[in-house]
């Protein structure tokens, strides 16, 4: 495996960072292909930094040059302009998948999202299916992973939930807090990747990644509260208020809440139990509580 060239697009993201490393601790060479090239590890040679707009085809194809595999770890979460789930998520995955069939690349791994289903009421959730949909029209048997939930010492739900927690006088629930979430943490979800990577066999093409623990979400709030020694709060707010306070939130140029955060919120995000997923490859999934008590014992 040693000095072939893996192009990982949207390289400098928050999986991103997590899948490079884990590349690099197998020696592959690791091509950064990101709009932002200047985020990547300069002090590794190994790693290659990329300016690549993934919806450049110009670009992605000068990033795929003598690469043996891609992985395309770009995502959005909140539209903004010409940064739609459509554009990112369906036209910028097949993109590359096409650009990598046209220049011999052997692999293909396409992260996707937990429950991706082009008949799902979210628009987020929609657009992921239809982008792994896209991916398999271009490309030759690639990997789709969907992971979870992520999280991570360096950013990830984790931490946006206990800024939160630290900051709110009261943490409003999204409804009564009763939608089931599975986290995972970005560290296991680059590994695996890394090592389906490094298996001869190209098979199964589909991954689920979910974490040992079921919560809901009003127990994962709970859990990493108590973790993490707080106290806050919790008050349930129904969904239609969230809603309606996202319609209003959506005119601004940031919004702290959008629609589409609030139909996730409404979904299941758990693995399937016919899927194959991180135990499949040898990986024992961290529990939340590990990252949450760095976390404090940081902040202290």
């Amino acid at each position: 495996m040693n000095g072939r060239i893996v192009t990982v697009f949207g390289g400098t993201g928050f999986l991103g960072r997590h899948v490079a490393r884990c590349l690099r601790a197998r020696d592959f060479t690791v091509r950064v292909a990101s709009r932002h090239p200047d985020r990547a590890d300069h002090r590794d040679s190994k790693i290659q930094p990329v300016r690549a707009d993934i919806r450049n085809p110009l670009a992605v194809e000068a990033a795929l040059v003598n690469a043996w595999a891609v992985v395309n770890a770009v995502s959005l979460y909140v539209e903004h302009g010409s940064d739609t789930f459509d554009a990112i998520h369906v036209k910028a995955a097949g993109t590359p998948a096409q650009a990598a069939r046209e220049a011999g690349v052997e692999r293909l791994i396409q992260v996707s999202g937990i429950g991706a289903d082009t008949a799902s009421p979210s628009l987020y959730v929609r657009k992921r299916a239809e982008g792994e949909h896209a991916v398999r029209s271009a490309f030759p048997n690639p990997v789709i992973v969907r992971p979870a939930v992520m999280f991570a010492a360096d950013g990830g739900f984790i931490t946006t939930v206990l800024d939160l927690m630290r900051r709110l006088p009261a943490y409003p629930l999204f409804g009564r807090g009763q939608t089931r979430l599975q986290p995972v943490a970005a560290d296991d979800v680059a590994e695996a990747i890394a090592r389906i990577l490094t298996r001869p066999e190209r098979e199964p093409h589909l991954y689920e990644f979910g974490g040992p623990d079921v919560f809901t979400y009003e127990d994962f709030l709970r859990t990493v509260a108590r973790d993490a020694g707080l106290r806050p709060m919790f008050v349930p707010f129904p969904f239609a208020g969230w809603h309606l306070l996202a319609r209003f939130a959506e005119i601004l140029p940031r919004p702290p809440v959008t629609r589409n955060q609030v139909e996730l919120m409404e979904i299941d995000t758990v693995t399937s139990a016919s899927m194959p997923g991180l135990h499949e490859l040898g990986i024992t999934p961290k529990p939340v509580k590990d990252t949450v008590r760095d976390l404090a014992f940081a902040g202290r």
